[in-house]
């Protein structure tokens, strides 16, 4: 990036910074705002910054976004908490996933013309993963029940890590449809790949998480020094895993080495991911600030009839249903299945699952993958954003006459939430 873009760069972020406790209150959402200063000032727009998908600083973002991210949404599952109360999440990602990625790989390559069937399930995969930081009102208000908040928050820090290896088992497959090797060599590289991201995450996840905390224990480390070593644990596990000698998947390895680091820690050190979770809510705005750039003019230019039905389709029922049925034998309200299906907003994951298609895998119709995913996320930014204030009150008060013994009411312990959105929300505060 030249100086010039990156003045630009910092502009942006200081003047959204500026008035960001403003824009909160109008509902108005970070990856709105860098989406649209992205799209307007690229070369469809004004042409003040020039970025490229062969850019090399851009493919590094993409994966430092991704990995910083994965680690440090994965550091704040309490695995206690998670184990008691796993009920409603886990019928989410156990069964509600699952069908979400079938049901959208289905409709995908029914409506998008040309794409084989590995490549539908492609783009239902990368576009299973909830962002529950897009509809922050959401989540944030108290008024919302905590048990179904938890659930919204437990599925979007989780769904991203479920989601991966899958995405990488397709993204072989649909390649091997273009390669001479067969499909189920490239499942068994995949699975190859996930395996040991799983191995070397857990060790250097652990190992980490014990080292921090004796250190902190015996007072040989200080905070500052303990973020600082948080973040390298992600970036060690990362690095490690895609060496030539291991060869594993780094972004799966990052995920695992934040669960274990929590477990290592025994939850003791909720501060010890801020900053992580601080340069990736950073680099997170740089990303939809490049999606805004590079990707949304693209996905418009090409808009058919088919992709519009498709994007209606996975905001709504492609996700609405899945959630129904997962929650069947629960007795929740219909008002909580259609909150909980609605507030699955697609965002940070999806964008960088499509760049990694770009950056990673021969498909024969990657452009038109990632235009279908661009044009959804495009259509959730907005939408899940302009619309979470209001539709939590509006459940909010139909939750004020549940009669007090309906599952969503019942009390429990709520999980330290990922902060995605926290470095400005703790300078609202004043802290």
């Amino acid at each position: 990036m030249e100086l010039s873009g990156l003045l630009s760069v910092a502009v942006i972020i200081f003047l959204y910074a500026l008035f960001s406790r403003y824009l909160v209150r109008w509902a108005v959402t970070a990856p709105m705002v860098f989406l649209l200063i992205g799209w307007l000032i690229g070369d469809d727009g004004v042409g003040i910054l020039d970025l490229t998908l062969e850019n090399e600083g851009v493919r590094l973002l993409t994966e430092a976004t991704l990995v910083v991210v994965l680690f440090a949404d994965a550091t704040r599952i309490d695995i206690g908490i998670l184990r008691s109360q796993f009920r409603m999440p886990g019928r989410l990602l156990g069964f509600g996933l699952p069908l979400t990625i079938v049901a959208g790989g289905l409709a995908a390559a029914w409506l998008i013309p040309d794409i084989s069937l590995a490549e539908g399930f492609l783009i239902g995969a990368i576009l299973a993963p909830t962002d529950a930081a897009l509809g922050k009102a959401v989540i944030t208000n108290k008024r919302v029940p905590v048990r179904v908040r938890q659930v919204l928050n437990v599925e979007s820090g989780l769904n991203d890590g479920i989601a991966l290896p899958v995405v990488m088992a397709l993204m072989a497959v649909a390649a091997a449809g273009y390669d001479l090797n067969t499909s189920a060599h490239w499942v068994q590289f995949a699975m190859r790949e996930i395996g040991l991201g799983i191995i070397v995450g857990l060790v250097i996840g652990t190992a980490g998480g014990w080292m921090i905390h004796q250190a902190w224990q015996r007072s040989w480390i200080t905070g500052a020094a303990r973020q600082l070593a948080t973040l390298s644990i992600a970036v060690i596990a990362f690095t490690t895993t895609e060496l030539s000698v291991i060869a594993g998947n780094g972004f799966v390895a990052a995920f695992v080495a934040g669960i274990a680091f929590g477990v290592a820690t025994q939850m003791m050190h909720e501060t010890a991911a801020d900053l992580a979770e601080d340069l990736g809510e950073l680099a997170t705005w740089m990303t939809f600030l490049f999606f805004g750039i590079e990707l949304v003019a693209p996905a418009m230019s090409t808009v058919t009839w088919q992709r519009l039905v498709y994007v209606v389709l996975s905001l709504t029922v492609i996700r609405m249903a899945p959630v129904a049925i997962s929650l069947i034998g629960t007795h929740c309200a219909k008002s909580t299945a259609l909150f909980l299906g609605w507030f699955g907003p697609r965002g940070l994951a999806s964008i960088l699952f499509a760049l990694l298609i770009l950056d990673e895998a021969e498909l024969g119709h990657s452009d038109v993958i990632v235009e279908v995913v661009s044009l959804t996320v495009l259509a959730s930014v907005f939408l899940h954003g302009l619309t979470a204030k209001k539709g939590a009150e509006l459940y909010a008060s139909e939750v004020a006459e549940m009669p007090a013994e309906m599952p969503e009411l019942l009390p429990m312990d709520e999980m330290p939430e990922p902060r995605r959105g926290g470095l400005f929300e703790r300078l609202h505060n004043g802290n």
